[in-house]
């Protein structure tokens, strides 16, 4: 029987998946939660054997609560899942240690068959998401100007930025210019698009 944390800040997403998957006759749901922070406990209280995580939750997303389970729980398998297939995204989630990295909109069979695949340790990975990946490339931000981005997306004046990164407004000024140049955008806001569409802003 494999032991199953489903992880999603959507209610609505997270019973039905478990709903789905709790029909598997080796499938066992063991925990839901709706936060990135409460998947470590649930997993290591529950003995999971594979944590399902949304990409995307509050207090830590997915990705970075794959990563510390490698640390608390280096036993339990992880399968990402997402609404949006960024192929940043997949990239990244490898690279926390995940096994797997599937779309929402996965048939339930294919998932169940997902699950049952990377708690062998295999590694399952969406098709058009895996090609995807491998045309876009790795981001060609700096540290720096992900960060400046990231805080941008909140539409926030020059001196929000600044005042959010730390970093003065010149230094502010010259990241979003250099961030605009290496996505190609015209303004603040579309280099802002760009790279969360590529997934390099998580």
């Amino acid at each position: 029987m494999i032991r199953l944390v489903i992880a999603d800040d959507q209610a609505l997403v997270r019973g039905a998946l478990a709903a789905l998957l709790g029909l598997e006759g080796d499938i066992e749901v063991v925990a839901e939660v709706g936060r990135g922070d409460e998947v470590s406990a649930a997993v290591v209280l529950h003995k999971a054997d594979v944590a399902l995580l949304d990409v995307e939750m509050p207090g830590l997303d997915g990705i970075s609560a794959a990563a510390r389970l490698r640390t608390d729980a280096p036993h339990c398998r992880v399968l990402m899942v997402t609404t949006f297939g960024r192929p940043g995204y997949l990239r990244r989630a490898l690279q926390a240690g995940a096994g797997g990295f599937v779309v929402k909109d996965t048939p339930a069979r294919q998932l169940a068959d997902a699950v049952r695949k990377v708690a062998a340790g295999l590694r399952v990975v969406d098709p058009a998401l895996a090609v995807e990946s491998m045309a876009s490339g790795d981001s060609p931000l700096t540290e720096r100007e992900t960060d400046v981005l990231r805080a941008a997306g909140g539409g926030g004046t020059v001196s929000d930025i600044a005042a959010a990164t730390h970093l003065s407004e010149g230094t502010v000024r010259n990241y979003l210019s250099s961030g605009m140049g290496k996505t190609g955008a015209r303004t603040r806001a579309e280099a802002v698009h760009i790279a969360e569409e590529n997934g390099w802003l998580l």
